[in-house]
């Protein structure tokens, strides 16, 4: 079983993982984002074997969903809040692409096809098992958000929200970092928040 980012090794035993969240995500201060940085290539197969390159979606907003299905944060994304499913069926005919990426080393294409066929994906799950995309990008948890604007650059990079595991901190309100970014993009607005501190577990690349 995956130990998760921020818990000490050897705490939990191997059968009964005890996620702990880091810090809740912060937006960065002005300036510190990397607005402007242009978004990687890359092409991928979906675990069904089809290819999906980044340059056929050239003009079009793109959002980067890294996940690991055993992860605890990101099961309570889809097994509660259902928040990406939401999120991607708001934009989907807003000109929004989405698109989930794996690169967790040691899953089975069998059960990246349960994973997308038990929540319904309305979108491709990519095979990065090698990891090549996700160090390309500096993915770091699971989840972990990047959006790109039309233009080819990043808009985004960080948490999907303030909540880990929906404990939203004490006196904030619940904020979901890429429906705001997404919205701004889709009326022709700056992109109010740049860059946060993702959180989750720890992407399980090959070594």
């Amino acid at each position: 079983m995956a130990r998760y980012r921020g818990q000490a090794p050897g705490r939990a035993r191997p059968d009964q993982p005890r996620p702990r969240p880091e810090r809740p995500p912060r937006p960065d201060r002005p300036g510190q984002a990397d607005a402007g940085k242009a978004a990687r290539p890359f092409t991928l197969k979906t675990f069904d074997g089809k290819t999906v390159n980044l340059a056929d979606h050239k003009g079009k907003t793109v959002v980067l969903e890294w996940l690991n299905f055993e992860c605890p944060f990101v099961k309570h994304h889809y097994e509660k809040a259902g928040t990406m499913t939401s999120l991607a069926n708001k934009y989907k005919d807003k000109g929004v692409v989405w698109f989930a990426i794996n690169s967790t080393n040691h899953t089975k294409p069998a059960d990246n096809h349960a994973f997308a066929a038990k929540h319904k994906l309305p979108y491709p799950l990519l095979d990065d098992r090698s990891g090549k995309v996700g160090r390309a990008y500096g993915a770091r948890t699971t989840p972990h958000m990047f959006v790109i604007a039309p233009n080819g650059q990043i808009a985004y990079d960080g948490a999907i929200d303030n909540s880990p595991l929906g404990k939203t901190p004490a006196g904030q309100a619940k904020v979901n970092y890429v429906d705001k970014v997404l919205a701004d993009l889709v009326a022709g607005r700056d992109v109010s928040v740049r860059k946060t501190r993702s959180y989750g577990c720890s992407v399980k690349y090959a070594k």
